[in-house]
């Protein structure tokens, strides 16, 4: 589900957009918000810099950068950030996806002067030193092996890879044993200096801290990027993916012990976001609650599944909708069939008022829910910047109360055909 004020239907939808919005001299975006009575200081540091925008000899790249990135600079050794944040009861996190990479402090408002200036060193001047990069690689190569082991990742990356064929979002975000050991520290330092630049980096600062006191911090410590790299390999423009007729794959895992069907459809990026908003409708109508539709259906009444979900992920390219289901291998061609006639009876026969009613009412609170903390809000800004304006954050709400019932149904005949979609089955051997 897209990243989504608890709202009421009845009640009309104000809309107001509660952060300042900068750009600094050097070309970074500065996102500001003030919670006067929290104590807490959330700094999201988020990058353009994702599995996306790595050239073909560089596959995984991005990911293991982010690693790289916490090791150091020639002023900060390894482990010193680590220490100094833990000092004084900080929280670090860090993320890698196909659109982005996204660093995160939170920490008392007190303590975000100090801790602020190590992340902003790491990002701008990180050394990639050989000896360290060798024992990361290491890390790395067994977080992919791990992934190795779980079938829902396993079935999801091929999935992906059988969707989007020529486009870096069918590529795992982790890369693959052999793109890692081709990797060496000089590429990843052309990487880095490449696009971990003013333009590319959005900084958000949300929490009990005032504008102007966020604003000189961040004003003095992004300050000293390294020269641009002009010798990374470009990356290759791609046409956005189309599914003509029915996609099909089967893959046979031993110790599988339930059989995993997985369906998708591809959808708009963020260049058509209410389209994208309309999805998230369809999404919650047919899979999401006992009263949805294939949940009803499938697992409370004819219980032909064990769980059965569906999902409408936005990416900056092309979207992911998905619907997913956890059964026997004797029920996976009965339960594809009844979802192509779910989405027929869909296409055809449209959605009823008290549907779309209870969609909207689910999305606007899951939305409200997850705008309640500095770390969600803080995460919100900085997502949309990245992959569009930072303006359109609050509009979600807005955009799914203005679907009508028709508009709907015309949206999923759009994007929904039971006739195209990529379809991959894992059973047990």
């Amino acid at each position: 589900m897209i990243k989504s004020l608890k709202i009421l239907l009845q009640k009309p939808i104000i809309t107001v957009f509660p952060t300042s919005v900068l750009t600094l001299d050097n070309g970074l975006t500065f996102i500001h918000q003030e919670i006067p009575d929290t104590p807490v200081v959330v700094a999201d540091v988020w990058v353009r810099a994702g599995t996306r925008l790595e050239p073909s000899p560089w596959f995984g790249m991005a990911h293991f950068l982010e690693h790289m990135i916490f090791k150091g600079t020639a002023n900060l050794p390894p482990g010193v950030f680590d220490q100094k944040i833990e000092n004084r009861g900080g929280v670090v996190n860090a993320a890698t996806s196909y659109d982005y990479a996204h660093y995160s402090i939170t920490t008392a408002v007190a303590f975000i002067e100090e801790t602020l200036p190590y992340l902003a060193e790491l990002l701008q001047n990180a050394a990639i030193p050989e000896d360290e990069f060798n024992r990361e690689r290491d890390v790395v190569l067994e977080e992919i092996r791990s992934c190795q082991d779980d079938p829902d990742w396993i079935g999801f990356q091929a999935l992906l890879q059988s969707i989007y064929q020529h486009h870096p979002y069918g590529r795992s975000v982790l890369g693959t044993e052999r793109e890692l050991m081709q990797h060496s520290p000089e590429d990843m330092r052309c990487f880095h200096r490449t696009y971990y630049q003013p333009e590319n980096i959005t900084v958000v600062i949300v929490g009990g801290i005032s504008q102007e006191v966020a604003l000189e911090l961040v004003s003095r410590k992004f300050n000293s990027f390294g020269d641009r790299c002009c010798e990374c390999p470009p990356t290759e423009e791609v046409a956005r993916p189309i599914i003509a007729g029915i996609r099909r794959q089967q893959l046979e895992l031993p110790r599988l012990e339930q059989a995993r069907l997985l369906m998708a459809w591809t959808g708009p990026g963020v260049e058509q976001l209410r389209s994208a908003y309309g999805l998230d409708l369809l999404s919650v109508l047919l899979a999401e609650g006992r009263t949805s539709r294939l949940v009803r259906d499938l697992r409370e009444e004819q219980q032909l599944v064990q769980g059965i979900c569906s999902n409408f992920s936005l990416q900056k390219d092309a979207s992911l909708f998905t619907i997913t289901a956890w059964l026997e291998p004797e029920n996976l061609e009965r339960v594809e069939s009844l979802i192509r006639l779910h989405l027929e009876d869909l296409l055809t026969n449209g959605i009823s008022p008290q549907e779309l009613t209870r969609c909207q009412r689910l999305l606007c609170n899951d939305f409200a829910f997850s705008t309640e903390t500095p770390n969600q809000l803080a995460g919100l800004y900085g997502y949309y910047n990245t992959i569009a304006k930072v303006e359109l954050a609050m509009i979600y709400p807005e955009k799914i109360q203005s679907y009508d019932a028709q508009q709907l149904q015309k949206l999923a005949q759009e994007y929904l055909s039971p006739h195209h979609y990529a379809v991959t089955v894992l059973k047990p051997c």
